[in-house]
């Protein structure tokens, strides 16, 4: 199942973990051109992903990333928010822990 994120862009999550009943969830995320986090947000959580393709820009607290492809991130519980600034989709296998979704 893809369940698009209303409010946040052209934002498609698919579930890869079999259920919410462990530790931690992953997602494949496909974040469409233009896609946007206007609010920074923070979650009580620890999260790390992965840049299948694409890029995607990244802010974590006061520091901001331009991810490729091969990249990868870490958040844990600081505010962060996100954009694609390109004109390509970026894919992006995320992983939450505690589940959020």
């Amino acid at each position: 199942d893809v369940e698009r994120s209303r409010g946040l862009g052209d934002v498609y999550k698919r579930q890869l973990s079999p259920d919410l009943t462990d530790d931690f969830e992953m997602l494949h995320s496909t974040f469409e051109p233009g896609a946007k986090l206007y609010t920074a947000v923070a979650r009580p959580t620890q999260e790390v992903g992965y840049i299948l393709s694409g890029q995607l820009k990244l802010w974590i607290g006061d520091a901001n990333y331009l991810l490729a492809s091969g990249d990868s991130f870490r958040i844990k519980g600081e505010f962060f928010r996100w954009e694609n600034p390109t004109d390509k989709p970026c894919q992006v296998i995320w992983v939450i822990a505690p589940p959020v979704y």
